[in-house]
Parts: structure tokens; C-alpha cells; sequence
């Protein structure tokens, strides 16, 4: 049998050759990625090592996101010591506020990213650049520790399930329905340690960020990764995107590579999906829940604080307020975004209709802060996870939505889909 996508690139990575699924292997990494909450874990580690400088300087990446601009004393004390290890150890890849943006939008966007790549972070949505044709995935902090001393990591590798995406997308469906609905077909352990190999007609049409959406939620389902085949949207974005190197190598699963298992997921019918809170699994058709009541908006996160999915969210607002009972968060995923929305307009709209807009941050995806949930209040959010407590108080519930599902619900207080806003 031949190779699947994710072999053929961790192929590239060792010295014996081709790799198969279920081998260890110990491999080279291209790029170590942590952040502000797992960076100082893996500085720590690496210290232990005895290892006095850091294997690459050049292929370290410290993107303080999370709990910045500082929330507290104690995320304060994070990013300053994770600054100082930058500066140790001649690290330029250090982003804090003012240059920085969500880790997950901000490496693609500066051309951190390429093709055939060996990614690993120390966070669990690190897979969001299988978008882009690599093998990218989370680890713990100890691993990263350990690879800043080496470039290297010991690897399973993982079997790969194939979903292919047949039809066409209906209107006001977007990758985040997509993998809504896919993890509501596979279940939240459904692809424990596997690759997912994404596919289909309806992919070609997918713009880049629908696929980074896709790959991001991929560890929803307990995946190591989730991959898409370079074509020439990838390209050109890696074209204008390119840091330092060309676009990189262009791999393609064999004809007769060897999948775990094939699922076909027909399209057609697709409409707009929202996960129930306490699961991503948990996914209904938004037009099944227009008696839920909501208190809060989030529009952003590394899944959906793209340019293209803040200004739909714009567009929905356009001339329209949220409703006074509603908080409406707006949360650019980089400088970059923010300050191209700021010039075509979109962020006087958003303020016009009553949204708050924030600075790049995880903040409220985490439970962070920059929108924390009180008990017993529901948010709709175009976040990644909906887990009890995730966005605050234990008994408050996270519902997870596309942009133009959140935008046009922070405009009647309840979920809505957005085919129907105009009955409203």
C-alpha cells in the first residue's frame, strides 16, 4: 500500500526513509511553537536539560496570546519570564502586545509556515496549520522544552482517516460548519491519535481560512493533525505570505495510500450548525434552537478571528444594533487584521452597532479574560470548545457557531440562523 499525506511528510523528517503508520520515530522538527501559559513549563524543561542554548534560534516561535495584555500580576510575571528567556537566548520570533496576534493566525499570516513542514507547539490547536499542507500538531511543554535543546521530537505515526466532502455549500455555511457537523459525526474520541486527511470537490472551493477553521478543530476530535493537499489557493498564499524560504516541499497521498477508514459527508444539505454546550460533538442546526436565549457575543479566537470572518460579521451588522441585553465581543486575530479592518471601515460598523472590540488575545476562549461568563449566562461564541466552565463560571453554557450565526444573533438575543434573520 502507498503512503497517506501525513507519512509522506513525516517520511521527510527521519533518516531511514519511508515511515508507516504505528512506527516511533524520532524526528526533525521545522518550527517549536509555546505561548505565555506554556512557554515558562518549557523553558523550565529545557533548563533542566543542562542544554545552554536552544537548538535554532531562528526556529523557536514565543507568541504571548492568552492572558495578555497581562490580566494580572501572575500573567505578568509569565510573559517577563518568558521575554527574558527570548532575550537570553537571542530568540526574534517574540511577539507580546502591540506586534502580537492569536499564535495560530500570526504564524501563517508572518510566513512562519510552509509546505512539508514539521510543526509541533505547545498547544492543543497547534494543528491548525495542516491547513497549509504540514504536519502540525500540540504536545506538552516538557516536549517542547525538550525540543528547544534538540530540533527533535519521538513521534507515533498516526493512522489517517480520510473525510471527503462531497456537494456544495449552501448559504451562510462555512468550513465551521463543516467540522461542526464532522465532529458531531465522529465524536469528540472518534479519531484518537490519527491524522484526518480532508478532501472532496467542496474543498477545492474552500478558501484558505475555511481550511485553517477545518484543521483547527481537527484535536476536537482527538486527531494529531488535520491535513489539506497544497493546490494553488495554498500557494498563493504561502507566495504572499513567504518569510524565508519558498512556498516548501509539495507533497500528495498516494493513489493507493492506506486510510484507517473513508467517510463521505454530503453537503447539500448542509445548513448552518451550532455545538451544544458541553461537547463540540454536541451539534444541532442553528434554526433548532431559535428559543435559546443568549447574554454574550464572541466573534474571534483562532478559529474564526480572520479578516474574512469579521467582516461578514460586519456585513450582518451593517446598519442594525445588537440587542441592548446582549455583550458583543469582537476580537481581530492579529494587528494585521485589525488594522485592514480599520481602514475598509468595518470596525466603525461594528462599533456603530453596539460591539466592543479587543486588542488580539485568547482572552474570553479560555476563560481568560476579556469576556468571562457569569453563572447561569450563555454565550455564543465562533470559538473552538464549549467544555463546562470553558468560558467562565462552571454553570454558565458556551454555544459554537460560524460568524454570520453569532453576528446575526447578537442582533435578536437568541441563536438564530442567519437565512432567516430577515423574518426577525
Amino acid at each position: 500500500m502507498g503512503l497517506t499525506l501525513a507519512e509522506k511528510i513525516l517520511s521527510l523528517k527521519v533518516a531511514k526513509g519511508n515511515v508507516k503508520a504505528q512506527e516511533i520515530i524520532e524526528a526533525k522538527v521545522d518550527l517549536v511553537l509555546a505561548n505565555d501559559i506554556t512557554a515558562p513549563l518549557a523553558i523550565k524543561a529545557f533548563y533542566e536539560t543542562g542544554v545552554k542554548k536552544v537548538f535554532d534560534k531562528k526556529k523557536i516561535a514565543l507568541v504571548c496570546d492568552h492572558f495578555t495584555p497581562n490580566k494580572d500580576i501572575k500573567s505578568a510575571l509569565q510573559v517577563k519570564f518568558v521575554r527574558e528567556f527570548a532575550k537570553e537566548q537571542g530568540i526574534e520570533n517574540f511577539w507580546e502586545i502591540g506586534r502580537v496576534g492569536i499564535e495560530h493566525a500570526l504564524l501563517p499570516e508572518s510566513g512562519f509556515v510552509h509546505c512539508g513542514d514539521l510543526i509541533i507547539g505547545a498547544d492543543s490547536h497547534t494543528c491548525t496549520y495542516g491547513a497549509l499542507s504540514c504536519f502540525a500538531t500540540g504536545v506538552g511543554s516538557t516536549d517542547v522544552g525538550c525540543s528547544f535543546a534538540n530540533g527533535r521530537i519521538w513521534l507515533k505515526i498516526p493512522e489517517t482517516i480520510k473525510v471527503v466532502y462531497k456537494g456544495r455549500l449552501n448559504r451562510y455555511v462555512y468550513g465551521k460548519d463543516l467540522i461542526l457537523y464532522t465532529i458531531g459525526r465522529i465524536g469528540v474520541d472518534g479519531a484518537n491519535y490519527r491524522a484526518i486527511e480532508f478532501s472532496g470537490e467542496v474543498v477545492d472551493n474552500l478558501t484558505i481560512f475555511d481550511r485553517l477553521t477545518i484543521s483547527n478543530m481537527a484535536v476536537e476530535t482527538g486527531a494529531k493533525c488535520g491535513l489539506f493537499i497544497a493546490d494553488d489557493k495554498t500557494i498563493d498564499y504561502l507566495n504572499k505570505h513567504n518569510q524565508d524560504r519558498e512556498v516548501g516541499t509539495i507533497l500528495y497521498p498516494d493513489k493507493d495510500a492506506d486510510y484507517k477508514e473513508i467517510i463521505e459527508i454530503d453537503c447539500d444539505n448542509l445548513e448552518p450548525v451550532v455545538s451544544c454546550p458541553h461537547l463540540p460533538s454536541n451539534v444541532k442546526f442553528a434554526k433548532e434552537l431559535k428559543d435559546v436565549k443568549i447574554d454574550q457575543v464572541v466573534i474571534g479566537s483562532c478559529t474564526n478571528g480572520w479578516y474574512r470572518d469579521i467582516k461578514l460579521a460586519a456585513e450582518i451588522l451593517d446598519g442594525k444594533k445588537v440587542d441592548k441585553n446582549i455583550r458583543t465581543i469582537i476580537i481581530p486575530a492579529t494587528q494585521k487584521i485589525y488594522l485592514q479592518l480599520l481602514k475598509d471601515g468595518y470596525i466603525e460598523k461594528l462599533i456603530d452597532s453596539g460591539c466592543a472590540i479587543s486588542t488580539p488575545t485568547c482572552g474570553p476562549c479560555l476563560g481568560g479574560h476579556m469576556g468571562i461568563l457569569a453563572k447561569g449566562e450563555r454565550a455564543i461564541a465562533t470559538t473552538n470548545r464549549n467544555f463546562v466552565g470553558r468560558m467562565g463560571h462552571t454553570e454558565s453554557e458556551v454555544y459554537l457557531a460560524n460568524p454570520a450565526v453569532a453576528a446575526a444573533s447578537a442582533i435578536t438575543g437568541y441563536i438564530i440562523d442567519p437565512n432567516e434573520l430577515e423574518l426577525y
